[in-house]
This record gives C-alpha cells, sequence and structure tokens, in this order.
C-alpha cells in the first residue's frame, strides 16, 4: 500500500504543472484582450466597447455608422473617436462619423494642432504643404474640440484625413458654431451621433497643392438625437463660402443629404423611425 501511494503523489506533480500553466495562460489572454476599465480594443486601436454612458457600443451596427450606395466607397480608417471612409482621388473623406457623449464633452486633453498625413492611407495622400497659401484652411470634419477626452483621439483627429480644404470664413463661423451646438446636445441629451464630409456637385472640382487635393463645394452634417420618446435627426448642408447666418438657415432633410451625396444615414435605426425621422424638416434648433 505504501508503495503505490508514493507512486500516485509522483504522477501528479507533472499534472499540477500543467494546470498551472494552463491557468496562467489564460489569465494573460484576459490581461491582453482588456484595457483597464474592462476596454476591448480592435487591431486599429479604437474601443469597441467605449464608456457610452449606456449608449450603443463602437461595434457593428453602431448608430453613427453609414451606408454608401454608391459602389464608390473608399478605405474604411478605424479611429479612437471615429471612423471615416477616404477618398484616395480628392485625398479627403466621403464621410467622417462619431458618438459624442456628455462624459466625452468634459474631456480636458489640448490641441495639438499637429496636421499629419494619415500613416495608414493606402494610395495618394494630402500632406500639409498642399494647403499652403491655397487660401483655404485645414477643416476638420471629426472636430478636435470633440476629441479632448482622449489623447489618442485628439492627435488623430489632425490627420489629414480627416481634414477638408475649407473656406476660412465658413471653418471658424458657421460650422464651427454647428460644433459647438452639437457639444451642447450632447450634454442636455447624453449622446449625439453625427456624421459629416464633402460634397463634390461635379467630377472636376478644383484642387490644390502638388497632391491635387480637391476643394468641395459643399459641406453637410447629419446629427441624431436618439431619444427614445422623440427621436430627431438633423441634415445642414453649408455652401464651401463665406457668410455668417443662423443655423436653422442650413437645415434640410436628411433624405435630401442622402439624396445629394448617395450615402445612406443611421442604417442601424429601425426602418419605421430611420424613414419618419429623416423625412422631416425640423423648423427650429432643439433646445
Amino acid at each position: 500500500m505504501g508503495t503505490k501511494k508514493k507512486k500516485k503523489q509522483k504522477n501528479s506533480l507533472p499534472t499540477l504543472i500543467i494546470l498551472a500553466l494552463l491557468g496562467l495562460l489564460v489569465y494573460k489572454t484576459h490581461l491582453t484582450d482588456n484595457e483597464p476599465g474592462g476596454r476591448k480594443t480592435t487591431t486599429e486601436g479604437k474601443a469597441t466597447a467605449k464608456d457610452t454612458e449606456g449608449k450603443t457600443a463602437k461595434t457593428g451596427g453602431a448608430l453613427e455608422i453609414p451606408i454608401m450606395q454608391s459602389s464608390t466607397g473608399g478605405q474604411i480608417l478605424k479611429r479612437k473617436g471615429y471612423t471615416l471612409s477616404y477618398n484616395a482621388d480628392y485625398k479627403t473623406p466621403q464621410w467622417v462619423a462619431w458618438e459624442l457623449t456628455r462624459k466625452e464633452t468634459k474631456g480636458t486633453e489640448e490641441r495639438t494642432d499637429k496636421f499629419v498625413p494619415d500613416p495608414d492611407v493606402k494610395g495618394a495622400k494630402a500632406y500639409t504643404q498642399d494647403y499652403t497659401r491655397s487660401g483655404y484652411d485645414r477643416g476638420h470634419m471629426a472636430p478636435a474640440a470633440d476629441m479632448k477626452w482622449s489623447r489618442q483621439a485628439m492627435e488623430e483627429s489632425f490627420y489629414l484625413s480627416n481634414i477638408c480644404p475649407q473656406n476660412p470664413n465658413l471653418n471658424r463661423g458657421d460650422w464651427n458654431d454647428l460644433e459647438e451646438q452639437s457639444r451642447q446636445w450632447a450634454r442636455k441629451y447624453g449622446a449625439v451621433y453625427i456624421v459629416c464630409g464633402p460634397i463634390y456637385d461635379n467630377k472636376q472640382p478644383k484642387r490644390i497643392g502638388n497632391n491635387k487635393v480637391a476643394v468641395p463645394h459643399a459641406f453637410y452634417k447629419v446629427i441624431l438625437i436618439n431619444q427614445k420618446e422623440n427621436p430627431q435627426a438633423l441634415g445642414f448642408i453649408f455652401p464651401n463660402a463665406a457668410g455668417t447666418r443662423p443655423l436653422k438657415s442650413y437645415m434640410v432633410t436628411v433624405d435630401s443629404v442622402e439624396k445629394r451625396t448617395g450615402i445612406d444615414f443611421f442604417p442601424a435605426l429601425p426602418d419605421e423611425i430611420e424613414n419618419r425621422i429623416e423625412a422631416e424638416l425640423t423648423r427650429e434648433l432643439p433646445q
């Protein structure tokens, strides 16, 4: 009996070692897959379950992500604070989409003001020199002021894939006014979902710089306030020109923006809600 007992103890040691190693492997995998706070990231470095105060996580089916209705889709680039579709011919985005939450409007990161070529763009891209003495601002689509909640998000907002040639008066005036208004809505309603980008009315737009960056004829922005009781979808179109006008004068239906751009906005909404709110023209800005 004593001999058998000794043999059993000897064989159990390798088994214990194997179990311990397997346990360590599972633990390390858990740490790798999750950031502090349980925030899982993709290979692009974008959070797929970002803290959104109970709102939709930034995964497949996210409310802000649109669908191109034509076959001219661009390169999809996922960032920490936004997602965009990039047009390598025009060297500008087709659309830029992001969710802005109440918590994110309280960020404290400072602007970097360091415009750089997007390192992930495949093929032709814009460079800072293309805008030099062009008469156009480097106009943010996803604004830097919406990215103050993260240093990485702030830095990535200055990638030139997120930038368009924009009339200086528009960039610093009415376009900026809508950016500030969007942050007010995010603070009031908890979150807003935003998509914006350039509009090209023909296939031969003006070009600037050695890399022939295309100058938009206009810009669009659509905003979803997804209140359960009263969801609202707001559309805006801004000519790429100087002018100072009330924001409500730029308001259009989201349906009309879809027709002009060939983009389907907020496709993750139930069809009956999407069809209704995108056809409505709000006469006044939400309070």
